[in-house]
């Protein structure tokens, strides 16, 4: 089923480029070609193209926290832009540390021009966003670049605690949400609200944003990791049970494993033998569903949004910018089951 994409996503992809292409303008010009690159702006010799970002759906959020805090959405810009900044210094180190060759039906950047040039990049990402917030120097402005190294250190660790969770098999269910809460929350929580703080919000209105951009990435990642395994291939890009394959601890695989009794059991030798072979892949992804993985994950993933939306209430938001971070809640999470 194809989705009609939110309004506000719209407005902030066209709000967005012109911001994000004047930060990438003084990179040196190896890594601004790579940047280029990877965000769509350019082909693989940095020649401009009509390529297809992303969906700006962390831009969005900064520009309507800024309205839900009634200041006009351009407060949001440099908190949308740097925030975008660190999402996609998170998606270059990710597809090197996944080997992934693939993104947005384009060859990965460092697939293109080399893992340490697409390493660099990113680095240089993660330092642009910052310098992004640094001016004007205003204590807004100093609050939002705060608000930032936060989430970024909390991605950084989600992501070293992903990676340690690929050897173990004794994750536990709040392990594995407490990942998800750094790796995906940590960064939806501050582009959630990076707009009102920018705003001069008051810290009510600061933390209900906050709160909800944090839900909004738990429940988004729990349909995820459920996608990775039951997920149909020509809506996900990725085989039938690739985290399997793969062998991710993700919320699913954890709750299977923790779930005690034979299945659970045949589970654990299973993936405790180094690769699997196509069959087993298949006799996995069962035993996980037997075990209440897919049913748990999706039930996690409705009460996460629940609470994400309820996060608005607490605080007196204006509309109409809350109603469409309601809408887009809605439809980052109402991916195919």
């Amino acid at each position: 089923m194809i989705r009609t994409m939110p309004p506000a996503l719209l407005r902030a992809r066209d709000m967005i480029e012109p911001a994000l292409r004047e930060s990438i303008r003084d990179l040196a010009p190896d890594i601004q070609r790579v940047v280029g690159y990877h965000l769509g702006f350019s082909d693989a010799e940095g020649q401009p193209v009509a390529g297809e970002g992303g969906k700006a759906v962390r831009p969005a959020l900064a520009l309507l926290s800024a309205e839900a805090a009634g200041a006009p959405a351009d407060v949001g810009i440099p908190g949308a832009v740097a925030v975008e900044l660190v999402h996609n210094f998170s998606l270059l180190h990710d597809d090197v540390m996944d080997h992934d060759l693939e993104r947005r039906h384009r060859p990965t950047a460092w697939a293109l021009f080399g893992m340490g040039q697409a390493i660099v990049t990113g680095d240089a990402l993660m330092v642009l966003a910052q310098r992004v917030l640094m001016e004007p120097a205003t204590p807004e402005h100093s609050s939002a670049a705060a608000a930032l190294a936060r989430a970024t250190a909390g991605m950084i660790e989600g992501q070293a605690q992903d990676l340690s969770f690929q050897s173990r098999l004794d994750v536990s269910v709040d392990e594995c949400e407490r990942m998800s809460a750094n790796k995906t929350g940590a960064l939806l929580s501050c582009a959630s609200s990076i707009g009102a703080i920018l705003a001069g919000a008051g810290d009510l209105e600061v933390a209900s944003l906050a709160e909800f951009g944090l839900h909004l990435g738990l429940a988004f990642q729990a349909i995820d990791d459920w996608l990775g395994i039951w997920g149909r291939p020509a809506l996900t890009g990725k085989p039938v049970a690739g985290d399997i394959r793969e062998q991710k601890k993700t919320l699913p695989v954890v709750i299977a494993l923790a779930a005690g009794g034979p299945d659970s059991d045949r589970l654990r030798e299973l993936l405790s033998n180094g690769g699997l072979s196509e069959a087993q892949v298949s006799m996995a992804a069962d035993l996980v569903e037997r075990c209440g993985g897919s049913e748990r994950t999706r039930t996690e993933a409705g009460r996460h949004l629940a609470l994400a939306l309820g996060a608005l209430d607490r605080a007196p938001l204006a509309l109409p910018a809350r109603e469409q971070l309601e809408e887009i809640a809605r439809f980052v999470t109402a991916r195919d089951f």
